[in-house]
């Protein structure tokens, strides 16, 4: 499936594969426009399957012009067949795929890999990132990988793990007074400033979303190129749910699987949910809202994939939730219970909204639910503070018996 062009999602106009994100004629959203595959379906899975272990594996799915290649390995990450966690809610079969296994624990490193291939092509010197700070971790290590410089943004208030991780890879940290939405308004003003600059999340977008198609493909493929019922995974942005969706179409107009886009389930926190909101009103205006939640990797509080997340929920047949911190937390320990996989605040979005799927009642009895753990525990740690309790004895066996005399008997 060779990419022909960049596509304006509004109006359909077209341009050349260039570093640019947005249309100049109704200010829409561009996406990689591709040419139907030029190879059968037979030869496609045969490419596939003799690729390496990694994202490149898809490489006649993804907007390159040559060989793919990438200093950091990155995808082919596990699919884990969760029948604790679904014995738990009630549930037929559920699966988890842990995106904590990537090179720097998020799915943030399958989009960097791809928008910093494309820039390497289109001669950008520097790589630099608007970021919640998943994607400050991945543009920082991936960089370092490929011998480039890197500037990351980010709200002056995010957790102390993710700016830790990002500055052990010798990155330019910058802090900004703000929220998420006014680090990203920065940075396209100085993205207009700095020609040799690739913001992988703004002049670079349209290729840095494709990356997310990935975990698309490498569910078919895992799950024995058959496709889930239904998914579950968080909004941020709305990208990586609407790119799910288009990955799944794409494997499905190739001929390499059967059946329809699957049920989508969109999850977001409840401090910042405008998708959820609108999907509740009926409507896909989402309106911005000022970000307050422990999810601080979801904290958009002006999704510019919104609107199409939403439209995305409507057609499949599923709907877009929103969760409390509490019930964040309570998923973030639901899985690593049940699974052993310990997830970030994302992820307890994903797992609680699940739950409240469960719950309600809207998940079949025969369906096979896969549900998008994006990122590690330990990148938000302060998040389980306080949740469970630690038990401090003297050194003797007397006082163990005595405090575990229950446990025992």
């Amino acid at each position: 499936m060779p990419a022909d062009a960049l596509k304006c999602k509004e109006c359909k106009t077209e341009y050349p594969l260039e570093a640019r994100f947005v249309c100049e004629r109704c200010f829409g959203p561009l996406e990689v426009s591709y040419s139907r595959p030029d190879a059968s379906p037979d030869e496609l899975k045969r490419r596939i399957q003799a690729g390496p272990h990694t994202i490149w594996r898809y490489a006649d799915f993804l907007p390159l012009q040559g060989p793919a290649r990438s200093a950091l390995p990155t995808g082919w990450t596990p699919l884990v067949k969760a029948d604790r966690l679904a014995e738990r809610l009630g549930l037929r079969e559920v699966w988890i795929k842990n995106e904590t296994a990537n090179p720097t624990h998020s799915f943030k490193d399958r989009v960097v890999s791809v928008a910093l291939a494309r820039a390497k092509e289109l001669g950008f010197d520097t790589l630099a990132c608007a970021s919640t700070g998943n994607l400050a971790n991945a543009v920082a290590a991936h960089a370092a990988a490929a011998g480039l410089p890197a500037y990351v943004l980010i709200p002056h208030d995010l957790e102390e793990q993710k700016i830790l991780a990002t500055g052990a890879y010798g990155a330019q940290i910058v802090a900004v007074e703000g929220n998420y939405d006014d680090v990203n308004r920065l940075c396209t003003q100085v993205s207009g400033e700095r020609p040799g600059w690739a913001f992988v999340n703004i002049n670079m977008r349209p290729y840095y979303a494709e990356g997310s198609k990935t975990l698309a493909f490498e569910t078919v493929e895992q799950l024995g190129w058959e496709l889930p019922d239904r998914v579950v995974g968080p909004i941020a942005s709305g990208s990586q749910f609407t790119k799910l969706a288009r990955g799944f179409a794409e494997f499905i107009e190739a001929g390499l699987v059967e059946g329809a886009v699957p049920t989508m389930n969109g999850a977001q926190a409840e401090g910042c949910s405008p998708v959820a909101t609108a999907f509740a009103a009926g409507t896909d205006v989402c309106r911005p809202v000022k970000p307050d939640t422990i999810a601080k990797s979801l904290a958009i509080g002006n999704p510019a994939d919104g609107p199409y997340a939403v439209e995305l929920a409507n057609r499949t047949g599923g709907s877009i939730d929103s969760v409390t911190d509490d019930e964040i937390r309570a998923g973030i320990r639901l899985l690593a219970e049940t699974t052993g996989i310990f997830t970030e605040t994302a992820g307890g979005v994903t797992i609680g909204t699940l739950a409240k799927l469960a719950e309600r009642g809207d998940i079949g009895p025969d369906e096979r639910v896969v549900a998008m753990v994006t990122g590690d525990g330990l990148k938000t740690i302060d998040a389980v503070r306080d949740t469970f309790e630690v038990a401090t004895i003297p050194a003797s066996l007397d006082a163990f018996d005595e405090r575990f005399a229950a446990a025992v008997a």
